[in-house]
């Protein structure tokens, strides 16, 4: 079954998200869905800690297709997207043929040829996508490469293919389910978001947050895993952090606690534990300061 056809509703999306631990709100699960049904990337911008890349995995997981990731970085280029030739394998081949042949002529354009075969092939995330489909390909921190990487993207994801001068055109048979994801340190051009179904996602209020909690990390005691989001909602909003935690840090944080026996959180655990839900020292000591008002609030 293809992807598109997977699920009859975003309901059953957001039923098949939630089976492996991912809590979609209806507003996400419809555009989630959309865009397995239109075949269409889907653009996922927000702070980090939102569960922008948990959306990919737990597509991945709920469709039963691999994850193929592709992590962007300042400098990435069409070369660590697509693919690269095995440059040691290639000089071992042609040791070989000397080694085996040397007494014999050999037709040297056949020679070139054998060391661009597929078995010298090295693919990368993109290609890899395009010739495994169907499969889910997470593009994570779009925002983080340059304006010559997006654009070589967007010819991807119009076309569904991508030519190796060596071997000719890879067409994807089913196209692949793309999640792209964004912090939104830079502004995106407008032909990538145009190809694209978009949806930003904010922090969980608190109920949803308890509720992603308890479905993540049922370990932790209810007291604890209230008191934790409680604080981590505090911090969001009452706080000029420079990186406030995401859910990803409350889930450690509660997890953490978990495992060092607590079943509630005091003042002093919390202080010794801030180190996970809080990764700056300006952050650190500004909420230490205020770490007691925080817990009682």
């Amino acid at each position: 079954m293809e992807p598109r056809e997977a699920f009859a509703s975003a309901g059953e999306l957001t039923g098949g998200l939630g089976g492996t631990g991912y809590l979609a709100d209806a507003s996400l699960a419809t555009v989630a869905w959309l865009a397995l049904r239109l075949q269409r990337p889907l653009l996922l911008e927000g702070e980090p800690g939102t569960g922008k890349t948990a959306l990919a995995e737990a597509l991945a997981e709920t469709l039963d297709l691999p994850l193929i990731r592709l992590q962007c970085y300042e400098g990435i280029d069409a070369t660590q997207a697509l693919y690269d030739w095995d440059f040691p394998r290639q000089i071992l081949h042609l040791r070989a043929v000397e080694a085996v042949a040397a007494d014999q002529a050999r037709d040297v354009a056949q020679i070139e040829d054998q060391l661009f075969d597929q078995r010298f092939l090295l693919a990368r995330p993109v290609l890899r996508a395009l010739r495994e489909s169907p499969a889910v390909l997470l593009v994570d921190e779009i925002d983080r490469a340059d304006d010559e990487f997006e654009a070589f993207l967007l010819e991807v994801l119009s076309t569904w293919q991508v030519t190796i001068p060596e071997l000719g055109t890879v067409t994807a048979a089913t196209p692949p389910v793309v999640i792209l994801t964004s912090n939104r340190t830079r502004e995106l051009h407008d032909a990538l978001k145009r190809r694209c179904l978009y949806h930003w996602i904010d922090h969980p209020g608190l109920a949803r947050e308890l509720e992603i909690v308890r479905s993540r990390a049922p370990e932790v005691s209810e007291t604890l895993a209230a008191q934790v989001v409680s604080a981590v909602q505090t911090l969001r909003q009452d706080h000029d952090l420079i990186k406030p935690p995401g859910v990803a840090e409350t889930l450690d944080w509660a997890r953490a606690l978990h495992e060092l026996g607590s079943t509630s959180l005091d003042l002093e655990t919390a202080s010794a534990t801030l180190g996970v839900a809080v990764k700056y020292r300006e952050d650190s000591e500004r909420v230490r300061a205020a770490l007691d008002r925080i817990l009682t609030s």
